[in-house]
């Protein structure tokens, strides 16, 4: 299994550490251009750092994430991650500016930019491959199931093949694609699940995350899970482990996997989470792989 620390000093010669940004972007699928209300099951509040406010520049958000971890790691270089909904939903002269604004901040090596399959036009796409020449570049695309039935029932707005011809284009042009996906959406089997790792490893993703389903106060899906419960498969912590390394054991072999969980603020959380932290939860993956 290979792990996005090593992959990412194998690519930049050096260690580099994400900083989320929140650029200020919306989301088609909350604006109304391709639905209302977003996923089922969003609230972006549950990744977004407390730096990442949109009242502070790209540069101070940035200054900001650079200052925490730089006390700890003072030699450490940095990738701008463009996190917050939707990062190519934007006129192109709007994205450039937000993006080269990122780049010129000192240390800041390369650029990762979070968006949906449906939010990537030719004309950015040129863009992206020049910047890609001159600066580190990963376009992480939202997946999130390959089933066209829980796409929709998650009111995701798009279907697989619009996915899967995003993923394709990207990477023709020679730019490294990411791709995340929730394990645990409704409706869906652990050999549903699994099936997954199949169909990414045949599509040309440079790197992988995945994670557990939250249910999220205040979200639609939380509150289709109180109506209606037994459609979703609900996870320990070591049954969950057991399906990552299940996971990871059917994937391509270079497919580099970024993480397994996600962690979500307790207050957020309309169920308990396991009280793991991703270090630990790496380090059952880790031994129940050698077992």
């Amino acid at each position: 299994m290979i792990e996005l620390g090593q992959w990412l000093t194998s690519q930049l010669g050096c260690k580099a550490q994400k900083i989320s940004i929140n650029a200020g972007f919306t989301c088609p699928n909350r604006d109304g251009r391709v639905g209302t209300g977003g996923c089922t099951y969003c609230n972006n509040q549950t990744f977004n750092p407390e730096y990442c406010q949109t009242e502070k520049s790209i540069r101070q958000q940035l200054e900001e994430g650079k200052a925490f971890f730089g006390r700890k790691y003072p030699k450490m270089k940095y990738l701008a991650y463009f996190q917050a909904y939707t990062n190519t939903y934007a006129d192109l002269p709007t994205l450039r500016q937000r993006y080269e604004e990122a780049l010129a901040v000192d240390s800041v090596v390369g650029l990762v930019i979070g968006t949906r399959p449906d939010c990537m036009p030719p004309s950015l796409l040129d863009y992206l491959e020049e910047l890609n020449q001159r600066t580190f570049l990963i376009i992480e695309y939202g997946i999130e199931s390959v089933y066209n039935r829980t796409l929709h029932r998650i009111n995701r707005g798009h279907d697989f093949s619009c996915t899967r011809q995003a993923i394709i284009a990207t990477a023709e042009r020679s730019i490294r694609v990411g791709g995340h996906i929730i394990m645990g959406l409704p409706g869906e089997s652990k050999e549903d699940m699994l099936h997954e790792a199949d169909i990414l490893s045949a599509l040309p993703l440079s790197t992988l995350k995945l994670h557990q389903l939250q249910l999220i106060r205040g979200t639609r899906m939380a509150e289709e899970y109180r109506e209606c419960p037994k459609d979703f498969i609900r996870f320990t912590a070591d049954e969950y482990t057991d399906l990552v390394v299940r996971f990871v054991s059917r994937s391509r072999q270079d497919l580099v996997f970024e993480r397994f969980v996600s962690q979500s603020p307790p207050s957020l959380l309309a169920e308990p989470g396991w009280g793991l932290k991703n270090y630990e939860f790496m380090e059952l993956v880790r031994k129940k792989m050698k077992e």
